[in-house]
């Protein structure tokens, strides 16, 4: 047995009775064909214990009791020879039930005993209606009836009783919530990993996150969600394996009647008695009929469906995982990134404007021995009903009057923030506790980056209308704004067109004498104190020079420049970071004074801009002798403005035709022109 650390600890003195040691699961899981959730529901029974003479014993009962009532492959006849020999088996299976209008009579489906044509009450049907959509495991006992064996036809099994494999307890959500206390936030999220089954202690801080994302829609009311990502990582499993809530379709053909209504019956679909339904290798799933998309459209838009003449609500999530059979580059250089979903929904931006979050699936470590972990975790019913409980509660009140949203985002994007945000907050608060800032923009910033790979790939199909994709927010009313984007667009060496930090601008010295032009990223804290300090060592002359000339520029300028502040009383730190082989940083004055004024004014530049020129101490601009090179260079690292003295004007005639219709160059006449044409509006 692997030693107990401080959360198992913690967990088993504040969650006493709702654990499991995972290693125990898999055991079992392997060796019976039951999802993970009935393996665990009877450990939790049994072995919900930290004493090993405890669990021991426990263990015994599980291994005789899966032994004895789960059907493995070639043991069918025997399990009905014992119901017609004892008159009564008891099995562990799941079971589907369906009307038999011939006979007005419901009938039960027992997949592992191959039986089709089960006797089953109105009362246990109407009782357990889930059994008429996707169905569910439990403990069943099946009876056996020699005289109804004589009829034709004849049904002679029938079932006696059956108990659902799930909690049934309703005050689960104020022991979890009152057990979250003893942890800290960091510890609370190892703990949630393991009870999923994840041992998060070689994981990154991303991997982390994506495995945090695929939870939300179990806790989230009608919570959209893609993934798609590379085989093998495990993105079918939660939603298979450890809740008795969620619902796996896999690839083929999906029914309207048995998604959402079925006109003859009028029973409801999926979306009705699940809390999740997951389309798993959706690639290759489609609808029998050809509304269906629209229909699960609407659904996805507002909750709601109409079949006939009544609109039915429904407060089921949707998640659709998918395989790339190609990298997320290469993904991207051919298409975008719902290039694995099914025609009808592939480029249909109204549909993708649903979706509520992107994981990104590549950001997932693949499931290995080592990723499995072998300490304690909550029994996945109890994990599985405080999520159920925890959907009829919201969390969007936290942001209130502490997080403001860019302009950017659209009715549509902040309702999805808002619901991923949500989702991620009761994941780590399951009580109506005091949420810290720090773990509110966690949540932000997530959901902020999951929205927005939704609409970047919306603006690759639909440019014009999809165009601002700058997502931002700030924190408090005299936050600074900052930006959100998505790595997967981003390289070290590309400018991208996102709006970097207060107080970082790209620019392009423009060389000289033996040294080539280069591409450099000026990089400004600021704090209090006086003067400005530049951190390279050594620090490169040339531009200790241009920071100079900007330095002085600012302290006689600083009314134009940054109105009321002083900046004789603030710090600057300042670092150059070249990304070619020129190092000198020669005549970058402009990009430096731009860099000082929007660190103490808290703004960003605007994203893809690079800033070029130099001023000298008199505050005049000097000319650049190579701006066509400059503009040249600027489109291959990926600018998609370029802002120069105006004295560059007529030098510019010799751009080529391509190269002009592939970058805005702007022009600036002064110090206080440049830096008003650089700040985000």
């Amino acid at each position: 047995m692997i030693e107990m650390d401080r959360i198992d600890k913690k967990a088993a003195s504040s969650l006493e009775g709702y654990l499991v040691r995972k290693d125990l699961v898999r055991t079992f899981s392997r060796q019976f064909p039951v999802p993970t959730y009935v393996v665990e529901f009877l450990l939790g029974r049994y072995c919900a214990s930290t004493e090993q003479d405890e669990i021991d014993e426990g263990l015994e009962i599980v291994q005789r009791q899966l032994r004895s009532r789960t059907v493995k492959a070639g043991e069918e006849e025997l399990f009905k020879a014992r119901a017609r020999e004892n008159g009564e088996v008891k099995i562990i299976d799941l079971i589907t039930a369906r009307l038999d209008a011939k006979t007005d009579s419901y009938i039960a489906t027992l997949p592992s005993l191959r039986l089709t044509d089960v006797r089953i009450s109105p009362e246990l049907v109407n009782e357990h209606e889930r059994m008429l959509t996707g169905g569910f495991y439990a403990e069943i006992a099946i009876e056996y009836d020699s005289v109804i064996a004589q009829e034709k036809p004849s049904r002679p099994f029938g079932v006696r009783s059956l108990r659902e494999i799930q909690l049934s307890k309703r005050d689960v959500l104020d022991n979890l919530a009152e057990a979250r206390k003893a942890f800290t936030t960091e510890e609370w999220k190892v703990f949630l990993l393991r009870s999923i089954g994840i041992e998060p202690a070689g994981l990154s801080e991303r991997q982390r996150d994506a495995l945090m994302l695929r939870m939300v829609p179990f806790v989230e009311r009608n919570y959209n969600l893609v993934e798609l990502g590379p085989r093998g990582t495990g993105k079918s499993h939660l939603f298979q394996q450890v809740s008795p809530y969620a619902h796996l379709i896999s690839g083929g053909k999906a029914t309207v009647a048995q998604m959402f209504v079925n006109n003859a019956s009028g029973r409801r679909g999926l979306v009705c008695q699940y809390d999740v339904v997951c389309f798993d290798e959706i690639s290759g799933i489609s609808f029998d009929q050809k509304d269906g998309v629209n229909i699960m459209k609407g659904f996805m838009e507002s909750g709601e469906f109409s079949r006939g003449k009544e609109s039915i609500r429904a407060d089921g999530s949707i998640v659709l995982v998918g395989n790339f059979d190609v990298d997320v580059e290469h993904q991207q250089r051919i298409g975008h990134l719902f290039g694995p979903m099914p025609p009808e929904m592939r480029d249909d931006t109204a549909f993708m404007d649903r979706i509520h979050a992107f994981l990104p699936g590549w950001d997932v470590p693949k499931i290995s021995k080592e990723l499995l972990t072998n300490h304690f975790g909550l029994v996945s019913d109890f994990l599985s009903e405080c999520w159920s409980q925890l959907r009829n509660q919201s969390r969007v009140s936290l942001l209130q009057n502490r997080v403001f949203f860019g302009g950017a985002l659209s009715g549509r994007d902040t309702n999805a923030v808002n619901k991923t945000v949500s989702g991620l907050l009761k994941l780590l608060y399951p009580g109506e506790d005091e949420v810290a800032d720090e773990d509110v923009e966690w949540a932000v910033h997530i959901a902020m980056e999951a929205r927005r790979r939704v609409k970047e790939q919306q603006k690759r199909i639909g440019a014009a209308e999809f165009r601002n994709i700058h997502f931002s927010y700030v924190m408090g009313a005299d936050g600074v704004e900052k930006f959100v984007s998505t790595p997967e667009l981003q390289s070290e060496n590309n400018i991208g067109c996102d709006p970097l930090e207060p107080g970082q601008v790209w620019t392009i010295s423009p060389g000289g004498g033996e040294e080539h032009p280069g591409l450099y990223r000026i990089e400004i804290n600021e704090g209090p104190g006086s003067s400005v300090k530049i951190l390279n060592k050594p620090v490169p002359p040339a531009f200790k020079e241009s920071m100079g000339y900007a330095e002085q520029n600012l302290y006689a300028r600083s009314m134009q420049l940054v109105g009321d502040k002083d900046p004789r009383h603030h710090e600057f730190t300042a670092q150059l970071r070249a990304f070619d082989a020129s190092k000198s940083g020669a005549k970058l004055g402009m990009a430096s004074l731009i860099a000082l004024c929007t660190a103490l004014l808290k703004k960003s530049v605007r994203g893809g801009l690079i800033i070029v020129g130099e001023i000298n101490l008199g505050g005049s601009i000097e000319s650049i002798h190579n701006p066509v090179t400059i503009a040249e260079i600027a489109v291959e690292k990926g600018a998609s403005a370029l802002l120069m003295p105006v004295a560059c004007r007529r030098q510019l005639f010799d751009l080529s035709d391509d190269m002009a219709t592939r970058i805005d160059i702007q022009f600036y006449s002064d110090a206080r022109d440049a830096l008003l044409k650089a700040m985000v509006e």
